[in-house]
């Protein structure tokens, strides 16, 4: 590639990343010459500006046309800029509990910020990646710097075991992956997903549907890792439990998001957009039920698991896993308001789960330990967060008046009207299940003794993600129509199979 096609490039597209890439790298050379005694939630306000900025190059670009660039690689599109807007909101919130997570857990304090943008700019890439390699860098890079900030605690046996877990587990998920990748390149002799779509039109290709199959499988299995679906989910619980808190939700929130926009660029744009696709049913179909049974079991194993649980960050594990059951709904059913509930319900889960996760940061720092007995009496001592815990987990739980039951009543129509009914029916009956360990943290709240009067000291922080994490929570359960007009003026999904 010459320097006159380098500069020919439309870069300003990807404006965002290179905000978060640059500000990363400052951060890593200027902790590097801090003097140790120096307080690096210098370096946090630093990466909240860095995100801040990059969220307002990505709001102008709202409503651009598609565009692409390195060889049609990497694009802008409404899918890329819908996904990326609730990764750095996301990552935004995480970076303000950073804020307030106690210096003596993570002594590197610097290290944390700088490897969440760069975890972050991974997600980014994988939303916006048209290019089997591009997508796996983005992963790669989103994995291994979630790696390594399991481990940060690094004092921690449960956090050293976190890290050596996933790891482990993430190494041999990333090989499934690339085997399933290596595949789909024999069979088609190309790694853009668009030049693959087209090769699926070639009768040599659908000869040989059961590879094509067995090539998909191998590659939602890889994803399935990094989503956190039955039965590639048996990481989670302990890395949740011992990674840093602030780490534990990155995960559970902006980690699987990331995974979806994934999953859906990969699935729709290989097999939605294929000319040949009349031919390709019987694989479709295949497809469809595979990924209902294992959304089906995600989220009856996810909702199970989660009864049995006494360390709290190990119950939002499992309730995150049966979180992805539900989002992986939509994926089976491929009703014609896919992407519209598939957004609108990571929308919500970001605000409830992050929420939550604020909340369950100052109750497990202020008494001391993680197990649910540690919420007892928080209605006595901070009537407030109290309050604002209870909208959270009544959310989660899908109830009325609140952004997670709408999420929820959105996928539940699409199964309906496609005629999945067994899916609806589990849905409706692991929700319900779901009542039990949610509601079991709201009695420690409310109907036990405190065991002492002092009031809790709630920091800036995390002050600021449970004020807007109740305001969305209920806003988007009262005025849903908000966010899907919202939705339907910036976004327009049918983007993703248009070639420039």
């Amino acid at each position: 590639m010459d320097l006159e096609t380098l500069f020919s490039y439309p870069w300003g597209i990807m404006a965002p990343e290179f905000t978060i890439l640059i500000v990363a790298t400052l951060l890593s050379i200027m902790d590097l010459f801090m003097k140790d005694k120096v307080d690096r939630n210098v370096l946090g306000w630093f990466a909240i500006g860095g995100v801040v900025l990059a969220l307002i190059f990505l709001i102008g670009q709202f409503g651009a046309p598609v565009q692409m660039i390195l060889y049609d690689t990497y694009r802008l599109d409404s899918f890329s800029v819908a996904f990326k807007l609730i990764l750095l909101i996301g990552t935004l919130f995480v970076l303000l509990l950073g804020l307030d997570y106690g210096k003596k857990e993570i002594k590197y304090r610097g290290e944390f910020f700088y490897l969440l943008l760069t975890a972050l700019l991974g997600g980014m890439i994988m939303a916006s990646s048209a290019d089997m390699i591009t997508l796996f860098v983005g992963l790669e890079l989103l994995s291994l710097s979630s790696y390594v900030m399991a481990g940060l605690r690094k004092n921690n046996l449960q956090s050293n075991e976190a890290a050596f877990k996933y790891v482990v587990n993430g190494g041999v998920a990333t090989a499934i992956t690339l085997f399933g990748m290596s595949y789909v390149y024999g069979l088609t002799g190309y790694t853009n997903l668009f030049d693959i779509s087209d090769a699926l039109q070639n009768p040599a290709v659908l000869e040989n549907g059961f590879l094509l199959a067995f090539a998909f499988f191998l590659v939602f299995v890889g994803l399935a890792f990094k989503v956190a679906a039955v039965p590639f989910h048996m990481w989670s619980p302990d890395v949740y439990q011992g990674a840093p808190t602030p780490v534990t939700a990155f995960l559970s929130v902006v980690s699987k998001t990331a995974g979806f926009a994934l999953i859906l660029r990969f699935l729709l744009v290989v097999f939605g957009g294929a000319h040949g696709i009349q031919m390709l049913q019987p694989l479709l179909l295949d497809t469809q039920i595979y990924i209902a049974v294992v959304a089906g079991l995600t989220m009856i194993i996810g909702n199970v698991m989660a009864l049995r649980q006494t360390n709290v960050k190990r119950l939002f594990a499992y309730s995150s896993v049966a979180q992805a059951g539900y989002l992986l709904v939509p994926f089976a059913t491929l009703s014609i308001v896919m992407f519209e509930n598939v957004w609108f319900y990571l929308v919500a889960y970001l605000f409830m789960n992050l929420g939550a996760f604020a909340v369950l940061q100052l109750v497990t720092t202020q008494s001391g330990t993680e197990d649910l007995k540690g919420f007892s009496g928080l209605g006595q001592r901070s009537p407030l967060m109290a309050v604002g815990m209870g909208v959270f987990l009544v959310s989660l739980a899908g109830i009325p008046v609140t952004a997670g039951f709408m999420g929820k009543f959105y996928i539940f129509i699409g199964a309906l009207s496609t005629g999945h009914f067994i899916l609806a029916s589990v849905m409706i009956a692991t929700s319900v299940i779901s009542y039990f360990y949610y509601f079991g943290i709201m009695t420690q709240m409310f109907f036990r003794k405190a065991p002492t009067t002092e009031a809790m000291r709630v920091p800036i922080g995390a002050f600021i993600v449970i004020v807007v994490a109740v305001i969305a929570t209920i806003g988007l359960g009262i005025a849903p129509q908000i966010a899907i007009d919202f939705f339907n003026t910036n976004f327009d999904f049918s983007q993703i199979f248009m070639r420039v």
